[in-house]
């Protein structure tokens, strides 16, 4: 099985929170193992290439905040003044650019077999409400779209986590450097020490 990578950001609200240390516990505990972590202030220009500029994207996060207002009978243009899903979109990246660069983050790549997968489970649903307990955003999480929206704001979700393997490394290639990301053994690389001892 490939040994992946991937990236997960506590943001600011999972840092001004004090959460930052039992998010690391909650991964680490599933025997992924954290390369490279740092401590830092985002920009808006690294947060501008965080999110992606394509207009696929802009337009499927407008069309699913387009989907959630006929659902719940809100009218998008008395709340956004639009109803254009790629202009919703541009205006929810912004919001999450500012989001990022709101204040001190915590960024960090985690290795290991299926380890976007595992991460992106771990870290639950983005929008809490969804999110299962014994996740992350289940357990901390309490914030709500239609709020986020009412507010100007994104969703306050705590972390961020790669969705799919291809955009792990275009992540990580942007928040770290290669001489950032540590290569060390852990007690799961090599059981052969152990054979013949566990009876």
């Amino acid at each position: 099985m490939a040994i992946e990578k991937t990236l997960l950001i506590v943001k600011h609200d999972g840092v001004a929170r004090g959460l930052m240390g039992e998010i690391i516990h909650r991964i680490e505990r599933t025997g992924l193992k954290l390369v490279a972590l740092e401590f830092l202030e985002s920009t808006k220009d690294l947060g501008e290439n965080h999110y992606p500029h394509t207009d696929e994207w802009l337009n499927k996060v407008g069309g699913r905040t387009l989907s959630d207002y006929k659902n719940k009978g809100i009218d998008p243009i008395e709340s956004l003044g639009t109803d254009d899903p790629k202009k919703i979109g541009k205006m929810i990246k912004d919001w999450l650019i500012d989001y990022l660069a709101a204040g001190p983050v915590l960024a960090m790549v985690f290795e290991g077999p299926q380890a976007v997968k595992i991460v992106r489970k771990l870290a639950g649903d983005t929008i809490p409400a969804n999110a299962v307990p014994g996740t992350i955003r289940g357990d901390f999480g309490f914030d709500d779209p239609e709020l986020a929206n009412e507010q100007k704001r994104p969703i306050y979700n705590i972390v961020h986590a790669s969705g799919e393997v291809a955009e792990a490394k275009e992540e990580i290639a942007l928040w770290f450097t290669g001489k950032e990301i540590h290569d060390y053994k852990v007690y799961s690389d090599d059981f052969t020490g152990l054979k013949g001892k566990m009876h």
